[in-house]
């Protein structure tokens, strides 16, 4: 007890150095974990831009929807007020809206890819932004510019508009007119590399400042250009702007074009995962599309079947390969093992291609039994550009995937195990299935994991061989990723595949248990 409270009396322990034990051990402890954590750096940065980054990306990719707000601010706004369920389009405000961002979007070369964007979702708004855009700048708007210059030509001055917008409360006074002026000036500076101080202002900028005296309170303005402008607008000769839309495109008298616009205003949407799973966005919620249309849900039902039969067929014809390589002497072994990797010397381009000509109704194959007689010249099979043809060169090309986590975990299985159950009664097929068969369940694990996540992203070989009925979710994949840039859907079937892989990875890991899995020793 005394020599505990002379022990408390004395202080901390102390190290070496003099700072307290405590203090030194956590240090230590610190430079330890930082230099294993330089160590695994190279790693984990690695892993960050090349798997988690691309994952992530695709995730939002398949909500993102920022370019209809981004490309229409106003209209979006404008579309706000009006009811989607009215059987009218919307009123000359929204029609005011669209000009002024359909002027810019075109100055920016934006409005077709807004147009390409909506066009998923609405055929023909492609070709309506298009046309649209081309004629936008040539509306009667000028004459807004007209009469505005007529009243006053310092109007015509850029200098009156800087001055004008660097006061906060002409600013909130002419609210449209203030932000057309920031999106033009942003424009002139951003990709022009012009001082909007010294260029002409355009038309959007005087139809935005006749909407806002038109539509405001403006009894701010008692003396100045603007109180004159004010007193005299009331008299100006009105631009109808829904006409000018009508007569650039009559499509613009179409209520569906209408409710796609205001549907698909919000930055983020569910729409790319609906049309993955055959479903739209309705003006009452999501609903399916018509049966005509409905192609994914077939897509990867059909996927994940034909990646089961690949699995399936691999495990069949990989096994007794992988017995017979870890069953026989090492040199034989390994000079059959040489051919079992031969076909990772061999172009996938080539392997599938020929598989194409042995496959064909005139090829190698049909020659052979016709010759056999097995079948008739006239009713040749069909083996190619179906499910069957996608199957066999797929289970060929997956094929080493199975055998060689098969032949690594059959090799650790000692052979006295079988020699000792014979000796103690068991016949050949007992002694195999009672006691050599459960030692490789964990190698069939792991290539059943590994065949079938290789083939369910497949579809360089689908796309080849499989014609109408055997390819796979991921060939429409390729086909929106490369051919209709639609990005967002490509990367909402994506997830969806990445989520099934997920979700039956998980029910094998509570069926089976991830533990049992090994790839040998």
């Amino acid at each position: 007890m005394a020599d505990a409270e002379a022990r408390a009396d004395a202080g901390p322990v102390l190290a070496a150095d003099g700072t307290p034990l405590k203090r030194s051990l956590s240090r230590a402890l610190r430079m330890q974990k930082m230099r294993a954590l330089m160590l695994i750096a190279p790693l984990l940065i690695f892993v960050l831009v090349t798997f988690i980054a691309p994952i992530a990306d695709m995730l939002f990719r398949s909500v993102e929807n920022q370019i209809v707000s981004e490309t229409l601010p106003e209209t979006v706004m404008a579309l706000e007020d009006w009811d989607e369920h009215d059987a009218e389009i919307p009123g000359p405000d929204t029609f005011t809206a669209l000009y002024i961002d359909l002027y810019l979007a075109s100055e920016r070369k934006l409005h077709t890819r807004l147009g390409t964007r909506l066009n998923y979702e609405q055929t023909g708004i492609s070709s309506l932004f298009r046309k649209t855009g081309r004629r936008v700048k040539r509306f009667a708007t000028d004459d807004y510019t007209k009469q505005f210059v007529a009243l006053d030509p310092e109007w015509e001055n850029p200098a009156v508009w800087v001055a004008m917008f660097e006061q906060d409360d002409l600013r909130k006074a002419l609210p449209l007119t203030a932000r057309t002026w920031d999106r033009w000036s942003d424009f002139l500076i951003e990709e022009e590399g012009d001082d909007p101080a010294k260029e002409k202002p355009e038309d959007i900028l005087f139809t935005a400042l006749y909407h806002d005296l038109t539509t405001g309170d403006q009894s701010a303005f008692t003396e100045g250009r603007l109180a004159r402008a004010d007193a005299a607008v009331e008299a100006f000769e009105r631009v109808d702007l829904k006409a000018e839309f009508l007569d650039a495109d009559k499509d613009w008298a179409s209520l569906p074009v209408w409710q796609t616009l205001k549907i698909y205003s919000p930055e983020y949407t569910d729409g790319y995962f609906l049309n993955a799973v055959d479903m739209q966005k309705g003006l009452d919620g999501p609903e399916m599309r018509p049966e005509s249309q409905q192609i994914y849900f077939t897509l990867l039902k059909r996927t994940l079947f034909m990646s089961l039969m690949i699995t399936g067929s691999c495990i069949l014809l990989g096994y007794p390969v992988a017995w017979l390589l870890a069953n026989l002497p090492a040199r034989t072994a390994n000079l059959l093992m040489i051919l079992v990797l031969l076909p990772f010397w061999t172009s996938l381009l080539v392997r599938t291609s020929a598989w194409k000509v042995m496959l064909q109704q005139q090829g190698v194959i049909n020659d052979v039994l016709v010759w056999l007689g097995v079948v008739d010249n006239a009713d040749r099979l069909i083996m190619i550009n179906n499910q069957f043809g996608t199957i066999v060169a797929m289970t060929h090309i997956l094929l080493p995937f199975m055998i060689l986590p098969l032949y690594s975990v059959m090799q650790t299985i000692p052979p006295t195990y079988l020699r000792a159950a014979k000796s103690l009664g068991a016949t050949n097929w007992t002694a195999f299935w009672r006691v050599y068969f459960p030692q490789s369940v964990p190698g069939i694990g792991a290539g059943s994991i590994l065949v079938f996540i290789l083939a369910i992203g497949y579809y360089i070989t689908p796309e080849i061989v499989g014609g109408t009925t055997g390819t796979f979710i991921s060939n429409r994949i390729a086909y929106h990723i490369s051919s209709s840039l639609n990005w967002g859907l490509a990367a909402a079937l994506g997830s969806i595949l990445l989520a099934a892989v997920l979700l039956l990875y998980w029910a094998y890991d509570r069926i089976v248990g991830i533990d049992n899995v090994k790839l040998g020793g």
